[in-house]
């Protein structure tokens, strides 16, 4: 997983612990397979979605979530046979995309330039964000394949 420390692009703002109980609240009434803690009670800067399988050969996943006051994201898909994925909105230094919406592929979600791709997620509000990022675990996990992970239609 990629350390928000030592990313060469953060979110802005301050984490949102109020967004990070919600999104918690809709994924997990969504999948009878999570369940989420938050690192901190009192003052959370991370969702942590422990899922009890993952997507093909993987035994378990996880997803983790981080989000800002100003409606910026990470949200990072890792498993037990190694796989890592990313749809994330905040500034980054990449020429392309050019928006600040954009997803690090399967199978180490790399953050080189040529690797990173635009989000079929385009939206920062909490509540689709939740949604699509469920929708688009759901289709992965039941093809048992990573290569729908970002070919959803917005909102997914």
């Amino acid at each position: 997983m990629t350390d928000p420390r030592t990313e060469s692009h953060a979110l802005r703002g301050a984490p949102d612990g109020k967004a990070l109980r919600r999104f918690r609240e809709i994924f997990e009434t969504q999948e009878p397979l999570a369940c989420g803690e938050l690192d901190d009670a009192l003052n959370p800067q991370t969702l942590a979605l422990h899922l009890s399988d993952g997507v093909g050969p993987a035994e378990t996943a996880r997803i983790d979530v981080r989000w800002s006051t100003t409606d910026d994201y990470n949200v990072h898909y890792t498993d037990s046979s190694g796989v890592d994925l990313r749809w994330d909105r905040h500034p980054h230094e990449y020429f392309s995309p050019p928006a600040e919406f954009y997803f690090h592929p399967p199978p180490a979600a790399a953050s080189t330039p040529t690797d990173v791709e635009p989000s079929c997620i385009d939206e920062n509000r909490i509540d689709i964000v939740a949604r699509a990022v469920h929708k688009l675990w759901r289709t992965i996990y039941e093809e048992h394949s990573f290569s729908d992970a970002n070919t959803a239609e917005n909102p997914p």
